[in-house]
């Protein structure tokens, strides 16, 4: 999947616009959905579906698999959000709290324990699950349009440590050397007649990443070798130029979508509609 966000990073119908500028427009979706109420939280992920599926023209479907993908993590933080356990015997104090009461529904009921979902708790989901859809749709809109190596440019336009970008620099080039190493690893265990059955996954599986440390250090050293031999002094630096262009109407639609989106938020703040 990694080769595939780069791929798309790379072709799509934003990849020549300034990396700064959408930069700059995720993040100040981003604190919008962090702090907006849901009805702005859903306009937001509806604008930034529009930005990445119609201006960027990326696969709907590829878009629909990596944000089920990171839905995935939220599914399975929903139980201790959900469902509450509480001794059976308590049950009837906590029903007539009076104004306390809320929706209960009884999941398990044991002689000792009861296992319920209120109200309050699905309210919680649904604001959090909402919340999250509008952040990693800002995400996911600079991650597919903005090739890696310009999101660094970036990082260096805001004056970002050259550590910091080198370690990241770094870091991006050994995942697909990660992903490659063990993609051939377990094909070749897979010609041998291997990862068949529970017992033999599981040995093949704990053979491979054994292996798969030891070649990745093999490759670190040709890597390191090969910055060597070109000149590396211990400084990674960047193209110098960060491309500026932004299509007026995509200034003009950026800047109308955020004034309609804070004036949405601003009348259910302040407009009795909070």
């Amino acid at each position: 999947m990694i080769r595939q966000i780069d791929t798309i990073a790379c072709t799509n119908r934003m990849e020549d616009v300034s990396p700064l500028w959408k930069s700059g427009l995720a993040a100040a979706l981003l604190l919008l959905a962090y702090a907006a109420h849901g009805p702005v939280q859903l306009l937001v992920i509806l604008w930034m579906l529009r930005w990445t599926l119609r201006h960027a023209g990326v696969p709907p479907l590829f878009y629909l698999t990596l944000l089920g993908s990171a839905c995935v993590f939220y599914a399975a933080s929903l139980p201790a959000l959900l469902i509450e356990f509480v001794p059976s015997a308590t049950l009837p104090a906590a029903s007539d709290a009076g104004a306390a009461a809320e929706s209960r529904w009884t999941l398990l009921s044991l002689p000792s324990w009861t296992v319920y979902v209120t109200g309050n708790g699905l309210h919680t989901a649904a604001t959090l699950f909402l919340r999250m859809l509008a952040g990693l749709c800002c995400m996911f809109f600079l991650m597919l349009t903005t090739p890696f190596p310009k999101l660094l440019l970036v990082l260096r336009t805001l004056r970002v440590p050259l550590l910091v970008i080198e370690l990241m620099q770094i870091t991006y080039r050994f995942l697909f050397l990660l992903t490659e190493t063990a993609q051939q690893l377990y094909t070749a265990q897979r010609a041998r007649g291997g990862q068949t059955g529970f017992r033999r996954r599981l040995q093949d599986t704990a053979a491979l990443v054994f292996r798969l440390f030891g070649r990745t250090m093999e490759r670190y050293k040709g890597l390191s070798q090969g910055l060597a031999s070109r000149g590396y002094t211990g400084d990674i630096l960047p193209a110098s130029e960060i491309g500026r262009f932004v299509p007026p109407r995509f200034r003009r639609e950026g800047w109308a979508g955020l004034l309609l989106l804070l004036t949405a938020e601003a009348g259910l703040r302040w407009g009795g509609g909070a």
